[in-house]
């Protein structure tokens, strides 16, 4: 069994233990969409949905996997949702995939107003610190929150606000997900989900802990 089919069978027993884990669902979905399974991907994503209207990444990857299932009708209720929902709470990075998910089907975004404040290139401009993940202006880290070039990336990059928000995230998913960080599995899991979180895609944190 590889280690993809690994964590499929991880996520669906979770799943299917407690059906009203919105972290288990989202985990299993995103699993099935990188194994290219985008039917059930697609279903469990929806169900995450169902459970937490509040998760921006859910609604980027559940459309992309009604895309590439072929339910593009489907997907552009799903990506205009998830569109207002990002733009509102100022996730920047789900924002911007969905509205390429959009365009990819001929589609705009909606206008939102309010947008989440903060210019970033005034803010930017007057030298304040601008959190990569929201482009708002925050506060930086007073140190890195961890040892290795991932931790120097995210005190360069990220807001202390946005890895505050990440700690009671991260919380939830340690306590959802069951992990265990005496087993290295469980503490690859939780890396992945702060990754998601704080906007890291899967080539940068390739590079970034390749330099670890």
């Amino acid at each position: 069994m590889s280690d993809l089919e690994e964590r499929i069978a991880q996520f669906e027993k979770m799943a299917q233990a407690d059906p009203d884990n919105d972290m288990a669902h989202f985990s299993l979905g995103n699993a099935l969409l990188q194994a290219e399974r985008f039917e059930d991907a697609a279903a469990s994503l929806l169900r995450c949905l169902e459970l937490n209207q509040g998760m921006s990444k859910a609604f980027q990857l559940a459309g992309e996997a009604l895309i590439k299932a072929d339910r593009a009708d489907e997907a552009i209720d799903v990506l205009m949702a998830g569109y207002v929902v990002a733009a509102r709470k100022g996730d920047m990075m789900p924002r911007n995939a969905i509205t390429d998910l959009l365009r990819s089907i001929g589609q705009e975004p909606p206008e939102v107003e309010p947008e989440e404040p903060a210019d970033a290139q005034t803010a930017a401009g007057g030298g304040q610190f601008v959190c990569q993940r929201t482009g708002r202006a925050g506060t930086q880290l007073p140190d890195p929150p961890m040892r290795g070039p991932l931790g120097q990336w995210i005190y360069e990059n990220i807001s202390a606000e946005t890895w505050k928000d990440w700690i009671g995230q991260g919380t939830k998913v340690i306590n959802e997900l069951r992990l265990d960080f005496s087993r290295e599995r469980d503490q690859e899991v939780y890396e992945q989900h702060m990754c998601e979180f704080l906007g890291i895609e899967p080539e940068l944190h390739k590079k970034l802990t390749a330099k670890s």
